[in-house]
């Protein structure tokens, strides 16, 4: 008896268009932060911008060095998250991987900067903003260390699970202006000064980074528990 069923229909293929485009949309809202801190990192590397510019004169080094981590900054804030994009490691991965060699090397040039300024000049918002943004730098430099380390090892859970907090901390400064954009916008500027002493102030210096990697952690251990891009247990082959 031959059966009357119709055939089942082979299922669709999903769209995984959500991610690229968040991803890409993050980028372009971080483009104008971006734009303005590496004009202004160019403008103190090629020119005398004293005493338009709060920072010392050219030719003293760690003013080299605060221009440096502008412009490097500027670079990885826009390159980070189009970095995470899947179509471009499944579909370029030559691409992908010398871009990720670019923002290994531009995070640590912009840690390295960002630290040498701290030691030399220290922050406007004294000892606590200076602790807080060194903590963040040494995290920064870490994490670029660990994912260009894991890449060239082969183990891909690990490089992933790096690469995701460089990407935290490649965007947080962004966050850091966000967030004081947001808190003004809400209350006026509460508890906050203009030599970032405030209550809000202290809080944010912190605020711009941890709970943000506290909150990827807990992802990824959520996604360990579930089995999900575990880490392999021997390097695979480059």
């Amino acid at each position: 008896m031959q059966s009357t069923a119709r055939p089942t229909a082979a299922p669709r293929r999903r769209v995984r268009w959500r991610a690229p485009v968040a991803l890409a949309l993050l980028a372009l809202m971080a483009a104008p932060f971006a734009r303005h801190a590496a004009e202004l990192g160019w403008a103190g590397l090629t020119r005398d911008l004293w005493p338009e510019s709060r920072f010392d004169p050219p030719g003293v080094a760690v003013s080299a060095a605060i221009f440096l981590h502008m412009a490097s900054g500027a670079a990885i804030t826009v390159l980070a998250p189009l970095q995470l994009i899947p179509q471009i490691r499944a579909r370029a991965p030559a691409l992908h991987r010398w871009a990720g060699r670019v923002i290994v090397c531009l995070a640590l040039v912009t840690a390295a900067a960002g630290l040498a300024w701290i030691g030399a000049r220290g922050t406007i918002g004294g000892p606590e903003m200076s602790a807080a943004f060194a903590l963040y730098g040494a995290l920064l430099a870490l994490a670029a260390a660990q994912a260009w380390r894991f890449a060239r090892a082969g183990v891909y859970g690990r490089h992933r699970a790096w690469a995701l907090r460089l990407f935290v901390l490649a965007i947080a400064s962004w966050l850091y202006r966000v967030q004081y954009g947001l808190w003004y916008a809400a209350t006026g500027g509460l508890a906050s000064t203009p030599d970032f002493t405030g209550a809000f102030d202290r809080i944010q210096v912190w605020a711009f980074f941890l709970p943000w990697l506290a909150l990827l952690e807990l992802w990824l251990w959520r996604e360990r528990r579930r089995g999900g891009h575990a880490a392999p247990a021997r390097p695979a082959p480059l």
